[in-house]
């Protein structure tokens, strides 16, 4: 159900490259840590982790221990490279000057200066947690962290992945996996969670999945001394609620891309502020709001995209922010960072995000393929028989028994109605623009479609596109409902995108033909 991406990044995916413009990618794989803080983890003096200090090598939890343990002093820069999969049964605690370490645990308690990097061929905490407290300067790259508990056999972290707490300044966690294997019921509890004063905090490039709860930034709604909290080109995919829970301060979301979400997204409560820019949020429900509390937050909300997103209705301790989401407030953010369009999010994150991916990034320039100029005679995408929108299109409707969906569907409205054969039902998006896709099992060849507006309704569909939704190629542009054709082309989902409207879309029939008029 993904939109059109730049061009530069389809023929990157077709060609299989691995270095292209949109796209900055670092040696591959990781030896050590690559690139620098982003983010709030900017601010407040910077993250630099361990930079300038003596590198180590551990494959268990006890050296990582020992590396800390045996610095003169518990902000003596080190850098520790994890390799191999780390375990209850290989992490003790060690005792030394440099550090305050726990049995069953990976400790980062009252230091600074420490940069923990997966190299080689990765390191694995298997249902052991990274507990960061009374701490500063941290950095956590390329690792996965899987399966921690908080009730059951074994526990670790109190169920947190990574969790933050008592005083915590200034962390980047970069191209790591999160992950759990189910929720609160089955003993798990937060993949990245932060509480008591806890600030200018970077998650980047990270993947967080399987999880009912991804992270939440306050223990409760007194607890609003954290924040400062950047969260950018990260997915988070099958996740109940909290991605992420907000509870004051200020959060800034870019270029994340959100699937599969059950009960809520970002949660901005008890005073918080939410900077939410150029996200894609696809297949989900209520995506942004003020959910479970009277004690309501904010956001400030440009450049996203809400892709098959459905919002349930306002009422007590429920307040989302869509099916229309706008600003209700404003946030200043004091760094420089660019931003990739929310159409090119997905395939940017396929490439990018997450632990053994070589710790490649965006140069945030990936910019979602503008309309082409149906004029431009040299233009490949535009139609090559522009025929009376009248002709009748010819051959078998190849949307009868085909499959539909959407972007947004307005109250009493339906995908389904598109594919019915019947001019009396329709589809109308939940704002004045969006998405209507007819889908099919297996690749069907497609080079007109007919779209066929409700009685009442003639004249409202403005500008469109139509694209290719399996490789994000515009197929044809223009405006007004009626015969549109294009270039043969085999796909399994088709898209009708519109753009801008004259009144409240109707689409009552959305046919397909492999034939012209």
């Amino acid at each position: 159900m993904r939109r059109s991406i730049t061009r530069r990044l389809v023929s990157t995916l077709a060609a299989a490259a691995l270095v292209t413009a949109g796209l900055a990618l670092p040696m591959t794989p990781a030896a050590a840590q690559t690139g620098s803080a982003t983010g709030y983890a900017t601010q407040n003096g910077g993250t630099t982790g361990g930079a300038g200090g003596q590198t180590v090598r551990a494959t268990t939890g006890t050296q990582i221990h020992q590396a800390l343990c045996s610095r003169p002093s518990t902000s003596t820069p080190i850098v520790i490279e994890v390799q191999g999969t780390i375990n209850h049964g290989n992490t003790t605690k060690v005792s030394g000057p440099g550090c305050d370490t726990a049995a069953g645990v990976i400790e980062l308690k009252k230091i600074s200066n420490v940069t923990i990097v997966g190299t080689g061929s990765g390191a694995v905490f298997d249902q052991l947690g990274i507990h960061i407290r009374e701490s500063s300067n941290i950095i956590i790259q390329n690792v996965t962290v899987r399966n921690v508990k908080k009730s059951g056999s074994p526990t670790s972290n109190g169920g947190d992945a990574i969790g933050m707490e008592n005083g915590v300044r200034n962390v980047w966690v970069d191209h790591v996996t999160l992950e759990a294997s189910g929720g609160e019921s089955e003993g798990y509890d937060g993949l990245f969670d932060m509480k008591n004063n806890t600030q200018y905090v970077t998650l980047s490039y990270s993947i967080l999945r399987n999880s009912g709860r991804g992270g939440l930034v306050g223990s409760s709604e007194s607890d609003r001394s954290n924040g400062y909290v950047t969260y950018h080109h990260n997915r988070f995919e099958n996740i109940d609620s909290r991605a992420p829970l907000l509870r004051g301060g200020i959060g800034h979301m870019y270029n994340n891309h959100y699937v599969d979400l059950h009960e809520s997204g970002i949660n901005s409560r008890a005073g918080a502020r939410a900077k939410v820019d150029n996200n894609y949020f696809e297949d989900s429900k209520d995506v942004l709001g003020t959910f479970y509390t009277d004690e309501r937050g904010s956001w400030q909300v440009s450049g996203n995209i809400f892709d098959n997103v459905t919002w349930s209705s306002q009422g007590s301790q429920n307040y989302p922010a869509g099916p229309d989401p706008q600003s209700n407030t404003s946030v200043s953010i004091p760094y420089s960072y660019g931003l990739d369009d929310a159409g090119c999010v997905p395939q940017v994150l396929d490439q990018t995000a997450g632990a053994g991916n070589g710790n490649r990034v965006s140069d945030g320039n990936c910019e979602a393929e503008e309309p082409t100029d149906p004029t431009d005679p040299t233009d490949p995408t535009d139609p090559t028989d522009p025929t009376d929108p009248t002709d009748p299109p010819v051959g078998t409707n190849l949307s009868t028994g085909a499959g539909a969906d959407g972007s947004g569907k307005a109250s009493g409205t339906g995908y389904g109605d598109v594919i019915d054969g019947n001019m009396s039902s329709y589809w109308s998006p939940s704002g004045s623009t969006g998405r209507i896709s007819v889908k099919w099992g297996s690749a069907t060849t497609v080079s007109t479609i007919n779209i066929r507006e409700a009685a009442g309704a003639e004249g409202n569909i403005g500008s469109w596109r139509v694209v290719n939704n399996d490789t994000g190629a515009v197929l044809a542009t223009g405006s007004g409902a009626g015969v549109i054709t294009f270039n043969s082309t085999a796909l399994r989902k088709i898209n009708f995108e519109i753009t801008s409207s004259n009144g409240t879309p109707r689409v009552a029939e959305f046919e397909t033909y492999a034939g012209r008029p």
